[in-house]
């Protein structure tokens, strides 16, 4: 079983936390095939965190977790906090395929997107 996870940085505001779980209740009513689970984890500050995160998916039966940064840029989190806590974890399940998705902010799509909430 396929799963996503959906990986923010977490807010001391709740309801920014609140949305993360909303966007990744919406991904996964859209998901159809291409994930079975979809689930959503927190670098800091809001629960769950990565590796719990992660765990969540192989505890639902998943034997391949894919890590979504939603981040817009590669600093620090993307390029050195978010691969130590996912090594951490594919370290602990050596027979899951665990394995990082390119950040938000580097995808094509991004350009439609912000073009389209300008107009």
């Amino acid at each position: 079983m396929k799963a996503l996870l959906l990986v923010a940085h977490g807010s001391r505001r709740e309801s920014s936390n609140q949305e993360v779980r909303d966007l990744a209740a919406r991904l996964g009513e859209h998901a159809g095939d291409r994930f079975h689970h979809v689930d959503c984890a927190f670098l800091e500050i809001a629960e769950p965190l990565i590796p719990d995160g992660i765990q969540r998916c192989i505890d639902a039966g998943a034997d391949q977790v894919v890590v979504l940064p939603y981040f817009l840029s590669a600093g620090r989190h993307v390029v050195e906090d978010i691969p130590n806590d996912v090594a951490i974890k594919q370290a602990e399940h050596p027979g899951i395929d665990i394995h990082i998705a390119p950040y938000l902010g580097s995808s094509a799509g991004v350009i439609d997107l912000l073009l389209a909430s300008a107009s």
